[in-house]
């Protein structure tokens, strides 16, 4: 398990915030908690991508984590530091409970479980790759910190990911130190924007085609599509789990 130092960096600021999950966005979202500014975007700070489990099976790839898996992250991390807890645990409890947090955790298991990735990987449902097996999924974002946009959650279209150059540049550097220390594993792509950064980083020789799951539908309850797109896709999927090696 491989765990970034930018942790330290913000432990007294996150110790010292009310509790989180009463903040709004506008309480949240301060000035000592931002990472980065990628105009037009701001980058803040939240712990459950600073995690790799480098024993893990299988990469699921969001585009950046929302404002409720930052709270929800930082929630637990601050409930870490009260009780003692070192910076590797802090950090391992905030994946624990903020990865795909919410009902798109939900419908991610459950799509997850139809395309038989359970019985690949010897389990009895993928629900537990968010318990007992929490190390066999390293999940992580293309944009790995939570992005905004006037303190909205980025979406991956305005700017567009794939065409600022900056922003592209930030999520190509990321995924590729993610893939060499994982390499080889089966990759899900969460949405179309994280489909393009993939497809460039496989121009890029870097990571192999037939390691990711192309196709694979947003799981956000607001993707109203999803089940087209999922029965559309289900059995081309299905034969692409089928052709991984998962053992690591």
């Amino acid at each position: 398990m491989i765990i970034s130092h930018t942790f330290s960096t913000y432990r007294h600021t996150i110790a010292s915030l009310p509790p989180i999950l009463s903040l709004t966005r506008e309480e949240l979202l301060v000035e000592d908690l931002m990472l980065t500014r990628i105009a037009p975007l701001e980058l803040y700070y939240a712990p459950h991508n600073d995690v790799i489990f480098e024993h893990a099976r299988l990469m699921i790839v969001g585009l950046t984590p929302g404002f409720h898996q930052m709270q929800i992250a930082l929630s637990e991390a601050q409930a870490a530091i009260q009780a003692g807890l070192s910076d590797e645990e802090a950090c391992i409890r905030a994946k624990r409970s903020a990865r795909f947090a919410g009902a798109m955790r939900h419908h991610l298991i459950d799509m997850l479980d139809q395309l038989n990735l359970h019985e690949k990987l010897g389990i009895d449902s993928c629900f537990t790759l968010f318990d007992q097996h929490i190390d066999w999924l390293n999940s992580t974002s293309v944009l790995p910190y939570p992005a905004f946009l006037q303190h909205k959650n980025y979406t991956g279209s305005q700017p567009n990911l794939l065409k600022h150059e900056q922003l592209s540049c930030y999520a190509l550097s990321h995924m590729a130190k993610q893939l060499e220390l994982l390499p080889g594993i089966p990759v899900i792509p969460l949405g179309k924007s994280v489909e393009g950064i993939l497809r460039m980083l496989v121009a890029q020789h870097t990571l192999d085609e037939r390691n990711v799951m192309w196709g694979f539908p947003h799981p956000s309850g607001a993707n109203g599509h999803r089940h087209r797109q999922f029965s559309e896709q289900k059995q081309q999927m299905i034969q692409r789990v089928a052709s991984w090696t998962m053992s690591r």
